[in-house]
């Protein structure tokens, strides 16, 4: 499966009988799928369906869906008022003798008001069932088309993803190695504080000196942060790797890298690692950024 963003556009026109339609899709970032829809007077009766086929291409995003339908001029046909005819004819026979007896004209009988009425002809079961075939399947193609332009989004934010993905790694790495991290910086480190400590006035009885050294021994070790950092950059790549609707999960592992970060910088004792730390939280915060856009 391919990533997708949560932005991305599509319009397709097309005709049917005398029927033009056009589909217009619109997406932006969300926190699920919100379709929003846009039908013509008369059309209701499609929203369930197309509500289904959306949610069948997409899982995340605000989607609005507008639907444009115009119909040219159909078929005219005359329908005849028999009762209105009847009672003209009536009254021109029971006038007979008082007004000109000559028979009536079909223009005379057209400007009798109510008569004789135009109208479209209706349209035919058959007829609505091709059109409803025809929007849905026009439909479907404008959410392919919609599909692929957020794929195409999404395959260039795999792409930066992947690089701030990598460079959370590498400063793990230097954080790693720092040199203040060594048995021996940590145990000189531990003897000066013990001695400044043994120095006070105050002075410190044996176990509250044993208490104190294992607190500046514990805030001295980021073995843990620095292990579940290797672990989250393991497990974002996975879900880069797998694609599909992963922002959710990867937003999560942001929140995740941040935690680790925070940590280290509160436990650094030394510049370059509060340095890198800092960094790590600059990248971090980028990726999560980035994250917000994927579906």
């Amino acid at each position: 499966m391919t990533l997708q963003s949560m932005t991305g556009f599509a319009r397709l026109d097309g005709q049917i009988g005398r029927y033009q339609w056009a589909w217009e899709l619109r997406s932006v970032n969300g926190k699920g799928l919100d379709v929003r829809l846009r039908l013509p007077p008369g059309t209701d009766r499609l929203e369930a369906e197309v509500r289904r086929r959306l949610g069948q291409v997409f899982a995340r995003g605000n989607i609005q869906a507008s639907l444009s339908l115009q119909a040219g001029v159909g078929r005219v046909e005359a329908v005849i008022n028999d009762a209105a005819l009847d009672a003209v004819m009536a009254l021109r026979q029971r006038l007979g003798d008082r007004i000109d007896p000559a028979p009536l004209k079909l223009d005379t009988l057209l400007s009798i008001r109510g008569v004789v009425d135009f109208k479209e002809e209706a349209e035919g079961d058959g007829e609505a069932e091709a059109l409803d075939r025809a929007v849905l399947d026009g439909l479907d193609k404008a959410a392919a088309s919609m599909k692929s332009m957020r794929q195409g989004e999404g395959e260039a934010l795999g792409f930066v993803l992947g690089g701030q993905i990598d460079v959370v790694e590498q400063l793990a790495l230097v954080v790693e190695l720092d040199p203040s991290r060594s048995p021996d910086q940590i145990r000189a480190r531990l003897e000066g504080q013990i001695a400044t400590l043994l120095e006070s006035p105050q002075g410190f009885d044996r176990d509250r000196l044993y208490a104190e050294v294992a607190l500046m021994a514990t805030k001295a070790d980021i073995r843990e942060e620095i292990d579940r950092l290797k672990a989250h950059v393991a497990a974002a790549r996975d879900l880069l790797a797998k694609g599909g609707p992963v922002g959710r999960k990867l937003d999560f592992i942001a929140q995740e890298f941040n935690r680790e970060s925070n940590t280290i910088c509160s436990k650094s004792n030394s510049a370059a690692v509060t340095a890198a730390g800092i960094e790590l939280k600059v990248v971090i915060d980028q990726f999560r950024e980035q994250v917000q856009n994927l579906e």
